[in-house]
């Protein structure tokens, strides 16, 4: 130790005795760094692939956090540092915080709730509020979300447990609401057997739960209905877009007007409209 101390001159600063104890704590944090993320990715992998992301990304935490603590306390205790004072003004410490900061808490508390709840998991796609998007974690303080116009979103735990959260995602087969307006002239078991043809024709749109055909109201200018088809949560955004597309289509194929808003102007009978004549002048 000696020899290294002369090498670069430190003789004459540090002790041999203090030198041994730094190149001790070096080793540990040397050592130890690189096992704890090795053992901190393979429990995540094992985890996630076993369980779900969500759990694999806490155990990975929770790992993270009472190694490196563990690691901490090797390395004071390589410069025989007492522990009792620093417990003891970290409970001091903590219990003034914990006044200070009661936002916090709260966050960490709801965080708690979130993760035993099991409302949505890390992969999700849940709405809060006006947001989308999909859950890229739930931590101490908040639930981080990537919309599908990619952006980032932090929404506070606290905020999550008072909001109503929709889980998107959580089942594997989503309905998607067609609505469809038709000219009061149209033949309605007509439309409800092209609408059938229209869903039967595309391979994403499942057979069972069968189509749905509602009819919603007498409207302004047409007779609103809802044709409602099933899909895998994959290609449910996809399959509602082929269906509206395929509805145009068919309807001028087949002759089905789609009206747009129009008011007509009646003197009083069922059926007469009001005559309205042009003059010109001059």
């Amino acid at each position: 130790m000696n020899e290294i101390l002369q090498l670069f001159g430190l003789e004459n600063y540090i002790k041999p005795e203090t030198f041994q104890i730094i190149v001790r704590a070096v080793v540990i944090l040397l050592i130890g760094l690189p096992v704890l993320l090795f053992i901190r990715r393979s429990v995540r992998k094992f985890v996630t692939h076993r369980y779900s992301p969500h759990y694999g990304m806490v155990s990975a935490k929770a790992i993270w956090y009472v190694g490196f603590a563990l690691l901490a306390l090797m390395v004071l205790n390589q410069f025989e540092v007492n522990l009792a004072p620093l417990l003891g003004a970290a409970g001091v410490l903590g219990l003034a915080v914990g006044f200070a900061s009661q936002t916090s808490v709260s966050n960490v508390i709801s965080g708690i709730f979130l993760i035993a709840e099991k409302s949505f998991e890390v992969g999700d796609v849940i709405t809060v509020g006006s947001t989308t998007g999909a859950v890229l974690s739930i931590d101490t303080l908040s639930v981080k979300l990537r919309t599908f116009d990619n952006r980032f979103v932090r929404i506070p735990n606290e905020t999550m447990i008072k909001t109503e959260v929709i889980n998107v995602s959580r089942f594997p087969i989503r309905r998607a609401d067609i609505m469809v307006g038709v000219a009061y002239k149209e033949d309605l078991e007509k439309v409800k057997s092209l609408l059938t043809d229209i869903a039967r024709q595309n391979p994403n749109v499942l057979n069972d739960p069968a189509p749905i055909f509602v009819f919603q109201a007498f409207g302004a200018s047409s007779l609103d209905l809802q044709f409602s088809v099933w899909a895998e949560k994959d290609n449910w955004l996809g399959v509602k877009n082929e269906m509206y597309e395929a509805i145009k289509l068919r309807f001028e194929q087949e002759g089905v007007e789609i009206p747009f808003p129009h008011i007509s102007i009646y003197k009083g009978e069922v059926t007469d409209p009001l005559p309205v004549e042009i003059v010109t002048r001059g």
